[in-house]
C-alpha cells in the first residue's frame, strides 16, 4: 500500500463519518454538543497512547521469543504505523507494518503470525472484559459464538497447514503467482503461531491485552462519568469492549457505524438519552480510531522519511 492510496481511503472514510455525524445531528443535534468534549478528548488520547504501548509490549515479546528482537524506538514508531490502515475489515490493513520489520530482519511470516495471534488473543479479552456486566445473555452468547467460530477455525488451519498449501498449488498451476505468494505466506505464519502455544506466551500476551483494553475501558467509562452519565461503573466499563465486538462482527471497516451504533443502542438499555448516547460514542471513536489512524499516519510519514534519506 502506498501513502497515497491510505489517504485517499482515509479522507473517504472521514466523509462517510461526516455524513453520519450530520445525519445524526438531524435527529439529536448532536454537532452543537461536540464542544462538551473539547476538555475530555486530550484525556482520551493519552490513554490511547498508552494503550498502544502495552500492545506493542505484546508484539515484541512475540519477536522476541522468536529470536528476532527490535529496537524499542524503531519498532513502537513501526508498530504504530500499521494503525494507518487499521479502519479496515479485520484490521487486516496493519499488515503495512510487516514491511518496515521486514526491513531490520523479521520476516514476513513471523510478523504476519503475531498480527494473527494478537487479533485472536484481543477477541478472547475483549470478550471477557465484556462479559463482565452483561444483562443480556443474548447478546452474550452472540458474542461468545462470534469469537469461538473465529478461534476455531484460526487453530484448525494452523494445525493442517497442508490444505493452504494445496491451495498455493492450485494457484501456481494457474499462474498465479502474487496470490500464491500470499497464500503461503499465511500458511507459514499461521505456522509460527504454534511456537506461542505456550502457557508462558499465552499468560504474557492475555496479560498485556487486559492492560491494553483494561484502560481503554476505564477511558470510555470515565469519559461517561464526564458527561455526567449516571451507570454502575462495571457496566460502563463492559459497553465498549461488547461494542468493539460488533464492530469487529460487521466486517465494516474499523466497525466504523457499527460500533457506534452498538454503543448508543447498550446505553440506552440503562435509560441514557439518544442525544448523550451519540455524543458519548462519538468521544471515545474520536480518541480511539480516529486518533490511532492520524498517529499512524504520523509515524509511517516518518519512516517514509527515513527510508528515503
Amino acid at each position: 500500500m502506498k501513502i497515497g492510496k491510505a489517504l485517499i481511503g482515509f479522507l473517504l472514510l472521514s466523509v462517510l463519518y461526516l455524513a453520519m455525524l450530520i445525519w445524526a445531528d438531524s435527529r439529536n443535534q448532536v454537532l452543537s454538543l461536540l464542544p462538551r468534549l473539547a476538555h475530555a478528548i486530550p484525556v482520551l488520547m493519552c490513554i490511547s497512547f498508552c494503550s498502544y504501548c502495552f500492545r506493542y509490549l505484546r508484539w515484541r515479546w512475540l519477536l522476541r521469543r522468536s529470536g528476532y528482537p527490535v529496537a524499542w524506538g524503531y519498532g513502537l514508531i513501526s508498530y504504530i504505523a500499521g494503525f494507518a490502515f487499521t479502519a479496515t475489515p479485520g484490521k487486516v490493513g496493519e499488515l503495512i507494518r510487516l514491511r518496515y520489520f521486514t526491513k531490520v530482519g523479521v520476516p514476513q511470516d513471523i510478523s504476519f503470525g503475531a498480527f494473527v495471534y494478537e487479533r485472536a488473543l484481543d477477541l478472547i479479552v475483549v470478550l471477557a472484559l465484556a462479559s463482565l456486566a452483561i444483562s443480556r445473555i443474548d447478546l452474550l452468547m452472540v458474542a461468545i459464538i462470534f469469537v469461538l467460530i473465529f478461534i476455531a477455525l484460526l487453530v484448525v488451519v494452523a494445525c493442517n497447514p497442508r490444505w493452504l498449501t494445496h491451495v498455493s498449488a492450485v494457484l501456481k498451476e494457474r499462474s498465479w503467482f502474487k496470490l500464491e505468494g500470499i497464500v503461503l505466506t499465511i500458511r507459514n505464519g499461521l505456522v509460527s503461531c504454534r511456537s506461542w502455544f505456550t502457557l508462558l506466551d499465552l499468560a504474557v500476551s492475555i496479560a498485556l491485552g487486559l492492560a491494553a483494553w483494561g484502560i481503554t475501558s476505564y477511558a470510555f467509562m470515565w469519559l461517561l462519568e464526564d458527561l455526567a452519565i449516571s451507570i454502575s461503573p462495571l457496566s460502563a466499563f463492559s459497553i465498549y469492549p461488547l461494542a468493539m465486538l460488533a464492530g469487529a462482527a460487521s466486517m465494516l471497516p474499523g466497525g466504523v457505524g457499527s460500533t457506534e451504533l452498538t454503543i448508543v443502542i447498550l446505553l440506552g438499555f440503562y435509560g441514557v438519552a439518544p442525544t448523550t448516547a451519540v455524543l458519548a460514542a462519538v468521544g471515545i471513536r474520536f480518541a480511539t480510531i480516529w486518533f490511532s489512524v492520524l498517529a499512524g499516519f504520523v509515524c509511517m510519514g516518518l519512516l517514509e522519511i527515513k527510508s528515503r534519506k
